[in-house]
């Protein structure tokens, strides 16, 4: 059966927990008994995980032998990662699959022999919209090989839209959806939390510049409300990605915009209805999906799932195929520090430009592809990457910028002096702006009693404090600061995409964009995913557009016992398990309040960090 294959940790036992009796000292004594026989229980079990990780990184460039004759799977709940991290732990709850293999391994699917047939699962897991275009470009080609294609949901968006779901099934030759489904295709909306009120309760004042009005990182902060600027910003973005998935969903399913249009101002379309609407080809339940596929793609035909499929064939490739480096820039950025914070990604500048650097004077590499998905950061941190990414091109290395769902503020700086920028036409980009600030909490501590003194060197030296406010000289030596930062973002953007300042400043003033109201402006090259950026890549190499390439990481994947080493215990150029940090990632409590650590960091970091950065994405 093609969609059937069980998942090993489902079928692991969890044990229960024993009810607590007795005393104080008793109970006491059971929970250091408990404590210490817990820590053996993880020791032991961090044993057994590390080797069944490894085991399954090993195993993961064996050539297994595959049948004679397939049908490749893929089912969209397991996820889609930009990049396989290199620790075998992470790689146990990680996507299996990178956007990078997705690409290949579809490609290769489309061309081999054994492949008779595609089988999609859909309807179930997170799908943003531009993961949904990623994909559906990847899943496009295969189909164009003429090969038969389904995709099959029990229902497109129980407890929330189906609509990103549904348009990577509606790239198939047939959706099937169970009769009891339905299509929840209502379109996209975008809330705030305004927490002014609250702030002013608490006698917190939020003292924030910017330049210009359409940038809101600090909005939730300083208004009760949304302000009009950015609400017709952000409505000009949902009805951007409106209007591309309406445009899709009416051609590739062959209707009229209007009649989509109509469908999806539904609150939900029932299976029946949306069979007579020509949006899904049958109604069935999964086996008779499966027969379905069977009768096409032959009697008890065997199913490989695409993430299966893509470690068996990735080492295909002609060794004298042209190289591309791909560089990632993940997350938040960052002016050092570690590359992840709580489970989140981040762009580590350091980390960042060295792969570039290293990309840039290899020999073997004839282009780099730099993989961008990040809603911006640091000032400091964004310029030392674009200046590698700017000397990587002067140096005559091409430069290709493909972006995934966010690339903005920082995110776009650092993308900005590139050869081509690439982006799906829902990527979040722009938000060419600045923003700089702190709160004053000295209402709040006079509130609690609480008295803050203290001394200092320097007239500005408590600039950041947040125990009082600043001065009117401080605004305004910070006023000319964001100035100064903004001239040069426009100065670097107008450089890189070869438009006048003036040029940029139309489409600057910390305004975001979807990839296709970027392209119309401007700051986009081409529309599409990262064989769109390949593609570029090729003709920037001076080659055929269908030639091989082999795509290489930057920096390579580090061998998995060096990576559970140098995470647990520290690197030449990093902390372990020794240190705070480290430690307090390792706690569950942490990990459970994740959410409210992020929150107050907003709160506490240090405003430097967040210069150029696009709320909310």
């Amino acid at each position: 059966m093609p969609w059937r294959t069980p998942s090993p940790a489902a079928e692991e036992p969890r044990p229960a927990k024993p009810p607590r009796r007795g005393g104080f000292f008793s109970l006491l004594l059971k929970s250091l008994i408990g404590l210490l026989a817990s820590i053996g229980f993880l020791v032991a079990a961090a044993v057994v995980l590390i080797v069944v990780a490894v085991q399954r990184y090993d195993g993961r460039d064996e050539a297994a032998e595959l049948p004679e004759r397939f049908v490749v799977t893929f089912d969209l709940a397991n996820g889609l990662s930009e990049r396989q991290p290199d620790n075998p732990l992470q790689q146990i709850a990680a996507p299996a699959l990178s956007v990078a293999e997705l690409h290949r391994s579809l490609n290769d699917a489309a061309a081999d022999p054994r492949v008779s047939c595609l089988a999609v699962r859909a309807g179930i897991g997170e799908l943003s919209l531009a993961q949904a275009q990623e994909i559906s470009g990847a899943i496009a080609r295969f189909r164009d090989s003429g090969k038969f294609s389904l995709a099959f949901a029990a229902t497109f968006g129980e407890g929330g839209t189906g609509l990103s779901h549904y348009l990577v099934a509606s790239n198939l030759e047939e959706v099937w959806l169970q009769p009891s489904g339905g299509l929840d295709i209502r379109g996209f909306s975008i809330e705030q939390p305004f927490l002014r009120e609250a702030l002013d309760d608490l006698g917190i004042e939020p003292q924030f510049l910017q330049r210009e009005e359409f940038k809101s990182a600090a909005d939730i902060f300083q208004h009760r409300r949304m302000i009009e600027p950015v609400r017709r910003n952000l409505e000009a973005l949902v009805n951007s990605w409106l209007a591309q998935a309406t445009e899709d969903m009416a051609a590739r399913r062959g209707l009229e915009t209007a009649a989509v249009d109509t469908l999806i101002s539904r609150v939900s379309v029932p299976a029946t209805e949306a069979r007579d609407e020509g949006l899904v080809d049958r109604l069935g339940y999964i086996d008779e999906a499966e027969a379905r596929v069977e009768a096409q793609c032959g009697d008890e035909v065997e199913s490989v799932p695409l993430e299966r499929y893509a470690r068996v064939t990735s080492n295909g490739l002609p060794e004298d195929a042209p190289v591309v480096a791909l560089v990632h820039g993940l997350g938040p950025i960052v002016l050092g520090g570690p590359d992840e914070d709580f489970g989140r990604q981040l762009m580590q500048s350091d980390q960042v430009a060295s792969a570039i650097e290293m990309a840039a004077k290899d020999d073997n590499v004839k282009a780099i592809v730099f993989r961008v998905d990040s809603p911006g950061g640091s000032y400091v941190a964004s310029d030392l990457i674009w200046r590698e990414i700017k000397q990587a091109r002067e140096n005559g290395k091409p430069v290709v910028v493909s972006m995934a769902e966010v690339a903005a503020s920082g995110g776009y700086f650092v993308a900005a002096p590139a050869d081509r920028i690439v982006a799906l036409p829902a990527t979040v980009t722009g938000s060419i702006g600045v923003i700089t600030g702190k709160f004053d909490t000295s209402g709040l501590w006079q509130e609690l009693g609480v008295d803050w003194d203290g001394v200092k060197a320097g007239e500005n030296a408590d600039l950041w404090s947040f125990n009082q406010p600043f001065s009117d000289q401080q605004l305004s030596d910070l006023q000319q600061d964001i100035e100064r930062i903004y001239g040069d973002f426009l100065g670097k953007v107008a450089d890189g995409r070869g438009l006048a300042v003036e040029e940029v400043r139309q489409v600057a003033g910390g305004r975001i964009w979807s990839g296709a109201d970027a392209s119309v402006r401007g700051l986009v090259d081409a529309l599409g995913g990262f064989d769109v950026a390949l593609a570029n890549a090729r003709d920037l190499m001076g080659v055929e557009a269908d030639a091989p390439l082999r795509v290489v990481l930057f920096p390579e994947q580090r061998d998995p016992f060096t990576a559970l080493l140098e995470d647990a215990f520290g690197s030449r150029w990093g902390p372990g398990l020794a240190s705070t940090e480290a430690a307090r990632k390792l706690s569950v409590l942490v990990e459970a309040l994740a959410p409210v650590i992020q929150a107050a960091e907003r709160l506490t970091a240090d405003p430097r960090e967040n210069v150029l950065r696009v709320p909310g994405f």
